[in-house]
């Protein structure tokens, strides 16, 4: 089983990005999730329920066998491919819509490692990893089903639209049920 590296890179660690981190633990296992460069001590307290926790960057870590995924890159990652790969490295990143490409300028040109994309839309970090977990397990990218823009109902009147590329598992959106109450009770937008 490989490990899958979270190299946090938003200014503190969000409820959102905790919600999102938990449920990477509970799609890949706890023996199978980094998260790194995680400086507060109190954030690497909480973070170590959901898998390793280590301060430095990844980029320090000289790891060899390792894919950063990175959707503006051209090669797409391959069920063949992803076997040789011993760590997934993923952008620990808070969405932006339009994107801003944060992933290449924050991470990518940091480390030395091979890069492909599982698709050009922006995934959540979850869905991101979901999706390679099922590469590795031999599922090809043209095989997945995908919902783009996702409607969550706060209420009667009001709902938030996620503009983001969510995975199809059996039929609805991967997506936690803590993200959908934290929508519910956050106030203002």
């Amino acid at each position: 089983m490989p490990i899958y590296i979270i190299e946090h890179l938003e200014p503190k660690l969000w409820p959102w990005c905790i919600i999102e981190y938990e449920h990477i633990s509970k799609i890949v296992g706890k023996n199978n999730l980094w998260f790194t460069n995680i400086k507060n001590k109190k954030d690497a307290k909480l973070l170590k329920n959901y898998g390793k926790v280590l301060p430095v960057s990844v980029s320090k870590l000289n790891l060899k066998n390792a894919c950063v995924l990175d959707p503006e890159t051209p090669k797409t990652l391959s069920p063949i491919e992803a076997k040789k790969f011993r760590y997934f490295i993923f952008g620990g990143i808070l969405g932006d819509y339009p994107p801003k490409k944060r992933t290449r300028k924050e991470l990518t040109q940091f480390i030395n490692a091979d890069v492909r994309n599982i698709g050009k839309k922006q995934m959540s970090t979850d869905n991101a990893v979901y999706t390679v977990s099922q590469i590795v397990k031999g599922k090809s990218l043209s095989d997945m089903k995908f919902k783009d823009k996702i409607t969550v109902t706060i209420n009667k009147i009001e709902s938030v639209i996620l503009p983001y590329r969510y995975n199809l598992v059996k039929g609805k959106p991967l997506m936690s049920n803590k993200i959908i109450n934290y929508l519910k009770r956050k106030k203002g937008f």
